[in-house]
């Protein structure tokens, strides 16, 4: 990181910002092109991974085919300082994506999905998760992180 006093350094507080945030940005390349999708998601802290859910087939799943390294990044806003300024903590993330194939991991992801997206997560637990059907149409995603930093320009008082 070229700018040091901006690091956080404490990995409770980068683990703070994947709990707390509601999408990540992920870029994806294949055969030299890139693609960024902005994607909501859940994060798992017994595994070091995010969840995403998706289509079963796409543009998306067409890049994890072909290479599965992903870089990403969650942003949490914290408004304008005193300046023209932004203060904000954000995550980068570096891993590898893999498409998840086994009906309980799917379970889990949307388990730990709606955990995550929901301020009340029993409604939407009980509607979707007791139905097998919910799962049929259902692609999800995980990202396992591999190498991950975090960065904060603090508000001026």
């Amino acid at each position: 990181m070229r700018r040091i006093e901006k690091e956080i350094s404490n990995e409770e507080e980068i683990i703070e910002i994947l709990k707390n945030g509601k999408y990540a940005i992920i870029s994806l390349c294949k055969e030299n092109e890139p693609y960024i999708v902005t994607l909501s998601y859940g994060y798992d802290d017994t595994k070091r991974a995010l969840y995403f859910h998706c289509a079963k087939e796409g543009q998306k799943l067409d890049f994890i085919k072909s290479n599965p390294n992903v870089c990403g990044t969650v942003i949490e806003e914290n408004g304008y300082t005193d300046g023209c300024g932004q203060a904000f903590r954000s995550v980068v993330f570096r891993g590898t994506m893999v498409i998840v194939e086994t009906l309980e991991e799917k379970k889990k992801g949307l388990e730990v999905l709606i955990n995550q997206l929901e301020k009340d997560p029993i409604p939407t637990k009980n509607k979707f998760l007791k139905k097998e059907n919910t799962y049929e149409n259902l692609g999800m995603l995980r990202l396992d992180i591999t190498d991950i930093s975090g960065k904060e320009e603090k508000a001026e008082s």
